[in-house]
């Protein structure tokens, strides 16, 4: 550690300037939507606004799985909410999620739309009003709720903290990069440890928690997330592994993880999803080639 700060709070924080980074341009202070932009609805109950980061596929994981597990009531419109151009700014996503991020889901099957907002809080809405996915009380429950938490508190660590600073800060910095890689593989450890116990993090049963904690960890561990997985020796982790494979062979997962997502190979992103058979016509590569 021989890099000296130059660096002196001031007194008073403002945002006088920008802070680079990849999201420098989408980073403000204040809250609100700085533009008037009515969101899309489509024919089906659900309507979720969001993009395939972690966090997206978390809900339409659930979602997909909902619809083979035979809950009909669970079709749904996916629209792409892209945040680098500041979608999630518009006054319609504002209105269903106040705090701006993605996803944003809302529920038009009854009277009134209702709006859920957190992924987290998602996840419970949806699994309560199928009854599928969370145990119904007990000791089951509370370890269900207890490593989806987990995962709500800890991720901040390995995105916000680690991903960021290793991956999009425009300074690399040691004692930032050397703090968050230390939470990143304890974290790891937990849940190789967990793991090594149990088939799936709430026991022997595929739950909410699985389909929070695998898009960030189970993509860490495969190495397609910040390209750390050299950097963090993340093939060390065995039990976590096997967790990750067994979800990815899912056929829910693989089309959840198709779902608004805009990068990589051609035939793995589905902007939007309206219907089941977009899966089959309205790929990217087929888009493409249309």
């Amino acid at each position: 550690m021989d890099q000296p700060s130059t660096y002196i709070p001031p007194k008073i924080w403002t945002a006088g300037k920008s802070n680079g980074g990849r999201f420098a341009n989408i980073n403000r202070p204040t809250a609100g939507a700085t533009h008037d932009k009515e969101l899309p609805v489509g024919r089906h109950p659900l309507q979720l606004y969001s993009l395939g980061t972690p966090n997206g596929v978390k809900v339409t994981v659930m979602l997909e799985e909902l619809l083979a597990a035979g809950h009909i009531g669970a079709e749904y419109d996916a629209w792409l909410i892209r945040i680098n151009e500041g979608d999630q700014f518009g006054s319609g996503f504002v209105s269903v999620n106040p705090n701006s991020k993605i996803p944003a889901l809302l529920d038009r099957s009854g009277p009134t739309p209702l709006r859920v907002f957190e992924s987290g809080a998602i996840l419970i809405y949806l699994a309560e009003k199928f009854g599928a996915f969370l145990p119904e009380g007990g000791a089951r429950r509370a370890e269900c709720l207890s490593w989806l938490f987990w995962q709500m508190g800890s991720a901040p660590f390995l995105g916000g903290g680690f991903g960021h600073f290793y991956a999009y800060a425009p300074t690399k910095i040691e004692y930032a990069i050397d703090r968050y890689a230390m939470e990143v593989k304890r974290q790891l450890d937990v849940l190789d440890q967990r793991l090594a116990q149990t088939a799936y993090l709430a026991g022997d049963d595929y739950t909410i928690a699985d389909m929070a904690v695998w898009p960030w960890y189970g993509t860490l561990v495969k190495g397609q997330l910040y390209e750390a997985g050299e950097f963090l020796q993340v093939q060390t982790y065995s039990h976590v592994l096997r967790w990750t494979n067994q979800i990815a062979q899912r056929s829910a997962v693989k089309r959840g993880r198709m779902v608004n997502r805009v990068v990589g190979e051609p035939g793995s992103q589905l902007h939007e999803r309206h219907d089941a058979s977009d899966f089959d016509t309205r790929t990217q590569d087929k888009l493409a080639a249309s």
